[in-house]
């Protein structure tokens, strides 16, 4: 299955009293890259989702964001910075007695000093958070894939019709090449003709000189392995494994024999045809820097 490296997935549930919401989102990378935001606090998360998205996704950029609240059974216990808090009230009776202030400081006046209060939350059981986290993550990550598997199937329909249009391309270079060869026959003979006039020359020589110049134009093997490239582009990109790099080094080799070919062009037509396979090339190039 062809997956694009680009997708989008979200889920939002509450589960065992924590309201959860998970956010993953990707975009094209040479290797699998994480970058995981989490609720303060949580920061365990991070080890946990790179360690289970590896196991789903091959290449990418992903980024992954993970909002927790903190469950309502949850045990807080409350301390008080005493140092703080006389601090305070020393400074509060001080002002009272400068300037001639009633004194009427209670536990409401320095409790507005909010500083001087400590919070502490029960420890999380990072597991069950885990856990928690883990059924709200498979469901946004099952409509992420889903998005890459359709977008890779966008992906593999392009690269494979721009395959069949270099595989008709090279047909017809195959089939006027024994046509380029005859041509040039028949202008070495003219241009014979045209010297010598009607004077006979030597019908082997000009037969030697055709076989060389068949020889040096010949692109049959080259056209051969354009042939295997392409069968072994259609293998892979009906395979079910990750294949994107794989095929980026077929691109190569279809690019190599394409020049190939092209330097032996003798003629405009088959110039032009050398131009719109390398186009091709090129555009299977750019489709498959986004196939995982």
């Amino acid at each position: 299955m062809i997956r694009s490296m680009t997708g989008f997935g979200r889920a939002e549930a509450t589960v065992d009293g924590r309201d959860i919401i998970f956010e993953i989102k990707s975009v094209n990378h040479r290797y699998f890259e994480l970058n995981c935001r989490t609720t303060r606090g949580f920061g365990f998360l991070e080890e946990r989702l790179k360690s289970y998205l590896k196991g789903k996704i091959k290449r990418g950029k992903v980024d992954v964001y993970v909002s927790l609240s903190q469950k309502e059974d949850t045990e807080s216990i409350v301390t008080i910075n005493k140092n703080l808090a006389a601090g305070y009230i020393n400074a509060l009776k001080s002002l009272a007695d400068d300037y001639g202030i009633k004194d009427d400081i209670s536990v409401s006046t320095v409790a507005e000093y909010s500083d001087i209060f400590q919070i502490h939350k029960a420890p999380e059981d990072e597991e069950q958070v885990w856990n928690s986290v883990q059924s709200v993550a498979d469901a946004a990550i099952e409509s992420f894939l889903k998005m890459r598997e359709i977008e890779g199937s966008r992906l593999k329909e392009d690269v494979m019709s721009r395959a069949d249009t270099i595989l008709s391309i090279v047909e017809e270079i195959e089939n006027t090449s024994s046509q380029r060869v005859k041509n040039y026959e028949n202008r070495l003979k003219e241009r014979i003709q045209e010297l010598l006039g009607s004077a006979e020359f030597d019908e082997q020589r000009v037969l030697t000189e055709v076989a060389i110049f068949a020889d040096k134009v010949a692109v049959d093997e080259e056209t051969v392995r354009l042939r295997s490239h392409l069968e072994q582009l259609s293998g892979l990109m009906n395979g079910n494994s990750e294949v994107g790099r794989k095929i980026d080094f077929i691109i190569q080799e279809m690019n190599r024999e394409a020049n190939t070919i092209g330097s032996k062009a003798n003629d405009s037509d088959l110039a032009h045809k050398i131009v719109d396979i390398k186009a091709e090339i090129e555009k299977i190039r750019e489709q498959i820097q986004n196939i995982e």
